[in-house]
């Protein structure tokens, strides 16, 4: 085990031996560190907290603290992060609350840029990218590929779609459908189109794109179509795309603040 002589190791932490850990490094107690991980100096993991394998952990991040939470009593809630994430310096993850989720996730094979923050009870999926200082409220959740620009607030409580663009300096307090490109704040949100780019990247096909693109339209600019009506008509032409069915799905779950549809919303 490759540990910095200055830094300090609870003995009641688990490690793997192949674990690397910087200088002035704190791990405390409860803490569970798998293979390949490396973690830079200065940096502080607390509480009920699980880091899986391969991940690269910045210098002066901050992970497990209790959350920012005024109701939270020290209850045992925890965080969970996967495998092969990339998390830079001074990142900040906190646990979860009693009255949440009692737990904060990160998936695999993220990359979380420096200064962001992960607040209490928020589930980050799999393939996300948060640029530089963007912030996640309490409770928010994150779906697989999405992309996050840099100086980006997502209000508590609220859902980012898979393979969604939000631009940097955004301000979300909606729902954001997948495979979108978004950017604004608040009153002033627009969607500008499918991102198709990131599809490109994932794999997807021009034919699965055309659909996902004539889906959109018929949900996002064609004002004639209430949603419902909308949404009937992208499954029936739509039925056979995974995609698109994704889409619909999003707009039927439950939601607490709404879900973004309006190319320039004003709702």
């Amino acid at each position: 085990m490759n540990i910095h002589p200055t830094a300090v190791v609870a003995s009641a932490a688990i490690l793997d031996p192949t674990v690397k850990i910087g200088a002035y490094t704190v791990i405390e107690s409860g803490v569970s560190i798998g293979a390949e991980t490396e973690i830079g100096s200065h940096t502080i993991i607390s509480g009920q907290t699980t880091i899986g394998r391969r991940n690269k952990i910045g210098s002066f991040t901050c992970i497990g603290a209790p959350p920012q939470d005024l109701t939270y009593k020290d209850e045992p809630t925890r965080v969970e992060i996967g495998d092969d994430n990339l998390i830079r310096e001074y990142v900040s993850i906190h646990r979860g609350t009693a009255h949440g989720r009692q737990l904060t996730t990160v998936g695999n094979g993220n990359m979380i840029m420096s200064y962001c923050h992960i607040a209490h009870d928020c589930l980050v999926g799999n393939q996300v990218i948060m640029a530089n200082c963007a912030t996640l409220g309490g409770h928010v959740q994150i779906f697989d590929h999405a992309n996050i620009g840099g100086m980006v607030a997502i209000h508590q409580f609220s859902k980012v779609g898979c393979h969604t663009y939000i631009g940097g300096m955004s301000g979300i307090s909606k729902d954001v459908p997948p495979f979108v490109i978004v950017s604004g704040v608040r009153n002033k949100l627009r969607i500008t189109g499918i991102n198709k780019v990131g599809l490109k990247r994932c794999g997807y096909d021009n034919e699965t794109i055309r659909q996902v693109s004539t889906a959109f339209v018929y949900i996002f600019r064609t004002p004639e179509l209430l949603l419902k009506e909308a949404l009937a008509k992208s499954a029936a032409e739509f039925a056979d795309c995974v995609p698109v069915m994704t889409m619909i799905d999003f707009f039927n779950a439950p939601n607490r603040m709404g879900v973004l549809r309006r190319v320039n919303d004003e709702s």
